[in-house]
């Protein structure tokens, strides 16, 4: 076996994970790992300018790739700010390994300078994490650690590595030889329970699929499955905002997102089926609204790889416990087998009751000849980009939600969004990672103003790395979703969700030697995304557009899902009836 220090055992453990870009920022605490980096070329460092954006980067390229993300931190508040991103991570199921420093054992818990209980502070926040304490155990360790991040329901892990132990000599454990045995999830389902998800889809009326990110997290294959199974049955399919791509938004059983700003179909569907079957998806709360009226009609099948989703928000007659990938597979040649079974009365039935509530036109809005509405951006960046080979991160808020709306998605992996935590200041970053990891494609990263300035810093790692992203910036100059929730639930009190201090995004551009296109005129909006994408080089496109405009449909907070806010575009005769509210 060959002996080496830990600092080296860490970039050679690396090598042999596959890995080949990490992103981090250096600081005493990991300065012997940073000389190892500097020694090699085959693993790519990206100097980040903070510590979340360094975990963020490594989520967009993980979520932009199917592969796991690296990141390497200095000890205490290196440590600390990269919390955020491992927590965005986790709730998303986004398999990263964090690399943090430690000050020497010796020195642990005596408040030495720059340390942290970096295992407690991240226990939390992690799928698992080690403090290594030996030199001997770390190469075994870290392989540990990209098998529980890859593995079962991908997360985030850390492994926290003291300086002294960097310094060390042991011998080095080869990845076939690390301990993985004690962690193997198990990925084919029971075969009594996928019967009996069959036997439901053969007498269903009212079917649905109902999608989330574990189809994605699965890999392609998992999406390949899905088209084949809807194909083959013509179920109607919707998705969570994870779940994006896994199923092309130009197919014809396509019914949009679902959820709190999903579309009107789609949420009216999941209240009215007799048979849902998720696969992949939590039942997060976004999506169920008030528990005790989801789809109160229905059997429900659920997929999913994680035990302790089945069963945890809303109660299923059919869980499954497996890999999506696979349990598609079994319940595909099973369904085959027994002959192909739908109920196609049923199913005519069902798809002209869905052709009614398409007419609604939900996402109808008033357009502007003087005013860029956030919709028509939108619109136009798709129609402009349609078909080229493009990554969206977006930030959080409003302008996330319509870019889930108005973009459409043909392939997994396409789309890096904050989804669980919701978290400000991921999108820049994450964008960032994409075009690390597709160095010839276009990434675009949808934002607001007020997210976006969380880690405008980043445009200095854009511009070192040679990294073309394109910010397309929705500047209302407002917190727009605080903004929204204080119109509609908090007596038009707006508390602070406005900023008055602004920055000139193209003169930020140009300080920074980037592109800056400001747009104000729906007239020249085209003419000026096509500038945008045309340039070779990051750009910050300030696209002034309405300020007060709600982000529709919404589900009001702990109200069923047929129980939605319209805008006020929307004709009103083709929801009468429909249980639906008009603002």
């Amino acid at each position: 076996m060959t002996k080496m220090t830990g600092a080296r055992m860490v970039v050679q453990a690396l090598k042999d994970q596959g890995v080949e870009v990490v992103f981090g920022y250096p600081g005493g605490a990991v300065l012997p790992i940073y000389d190892e980096i500097f020694q090699q070329s085959d693993i790519q460092h990206i100097l980040v300018r903070h510590e979340q954006a360094a975990v963020h980067a490594a989520e967009g390229y993980a979520r932009s790739t199917g592969k796991v993300g690296c990141a390497l931190v200095t000890s205490g508040p290196g440590a600390t700010n990269a919390v955020t991103g491992l927590t965005d991570a986790l709730m998303d199921s986004i398999p990263l390994v964090v690399l943090s420093g430690q000050v020497p054992t010796f020195m642990i818990g005596n408040d030495a300078f720059q340390e942290a209980d970096t295992v407690g502070i991240t226990r939390p926040c992690t799928k698992h994490n080690w403090l290594v304490k030996d030199t001997a155990d770390l190469s075994n360790v870290i392989h540990q650690a990209f098998h529980v991040a890859r593995s079962g329901r991908p997360g985030p892990v850390l492994v926290d590595i003291p300086k002294d132990v960097q310094f060390a000599s042991a011998a080095y454990t080869e990845p076939k030889k690390a301990r993985t045995s004690h962690y193997q999830p198990k990925v084919k389902g029971d075969a009594e329970a996928i019967e009996r998800m069959v036997e439901l889809m053969e007498t269903a009326e009212r079917p649905i699929f109902y999608t989330g990110g574990g189809v994605i997290n699965s890999g392609p294959a998992a999406s390949q499955l899905l088209r084949e199974f809807i194909s083959a049955t013509g179920f109607p399919v919707t998705s969570t905002l994870m779940g994006l791509g896994a199923y092309p938004a130009s197919g014809e059983a396509w019914l949009g997102m679902l959820g709190m700003h999903g579309l009107y179909e789609a949420n009216l569907a999941m209240h009215d089926c007799d048979v849902m079957i998720n696969v992949g998806a939590r039942f997060d709360d976004r999506i169920t609204g008030r528990v005790q009226d989801f789809s109160p009609k229905s059997q429900k099948v659920h997929i999913d790889i994680d035990p302790s989703s089945i069963n945890k928000v809303i109660p299923v007659e059919v869980p499954i416990i497996g890999d999506v990938g696979h349990v598609l597979e079994q319940a595909l040649n099973l369904w085959k087998a027994r002959g192909r079974k739908v109920n196609r009365d049923g199913l005519k039935k069902w798809w002209a009751k869905i052709a009614e509530w398409r007419k609604v036109d939900c996402l109808r809005y008033k357009g502007s000849e003087t005013v860029i509405k956030p919709q028509y951006a939108l619109q136009r960046l798709e129609a402009l980009t349609k078909g080229m080979d493009r990554y969206v991160s977006t930030e959080v808020g409003q302008h996330q939600m319509w870019a889930a709306q108005f973009l459409g998605f043909e392939d997994p992996n396409r789309w890096l969004t904050s989804g669980g935590l919701g978290t400000m200041g991921y999108g820049f970053p994450a964008s960032i990672g994409a075009q690390v990891a597709h160095r010839d494609a276009l990434v675009i990263n949808v934002a607001g103003e007020a997210s976006w300035l969380m880690n405008m810093q980043e445009m200095g790692t854009a511009m070192q790395f040679g990294l073309p992203v394109k910010q397309f910036i929705l500047n209302n100059e407002r917190l727009g979703m605080v903004r929204q929730w204080q119109q509609l639930l908090h007596g038009e009190r707006y508390s602070q969700s406005w900023s008055e201090a602004l920055p000139d995004f193209v003169k930020l551009a140009e300080a920074f030697g980037a592109k800056g296109i400001q747009c104000k005129d729906p007239a020249d909006l085209d003419d000026a995304i096509m500038e945008m994408i045309r340039y070779d080089g990051p750009v910050i496109f300030d696209c002034l557009v309405e300020k007060h405009e709600n982000c529709l449909p919404m589900i009001p907070s702990g109200e069923a899902h047929n129980k939605m806010l319209l805008g006020d575009a929307v004709a009103t005769n083709a929801i009468q009836g429909k249980g639906a509210a008009l603002v």
